[in-house]
């Protein structure tokens, strides 16, 4: 998935599972700008996690192998938990 196409990677954040959807949604909308390429493409790869997995790390329910994932699930936390509930 392109990194610029933002339209495309918005539909991968839709996921079919509400809580999946609240996690992801918000820092897309809020943060995805502001990221460095990397970052962007590291998050572009985590969307492409299958979404039991991704439930499982966004809810503290073990941690995905790679690195560079575990960094962006713990961006992901981090910047929601920021912004507060009412915010997502």
């Amino acid at each position: 998935m392109d990194i610029t196409n933002k339209a495309q990677i918005h539909w991968a954040c839709r996921r079919g599972m509400r809580e999946l959807d609240i996690a992801i949604m918000p820092f897309f909308e809020h943060d995805f700008d502001a990221l460095d390429d990397q970052d962007k493409q590291r998050f572009v790869r985590l969307l492409e996690c299958d979404d039991p997995d991704l439930f499982n790390w966004l809810m503290n329910h073990g941690q995905p192998d790679d690195g560079e994932l575990r960094q962006v699930i713990t961006l992901i936390q981090t910047r929601n938990k920021a912004r507060g509930p009412l915010a997502m």
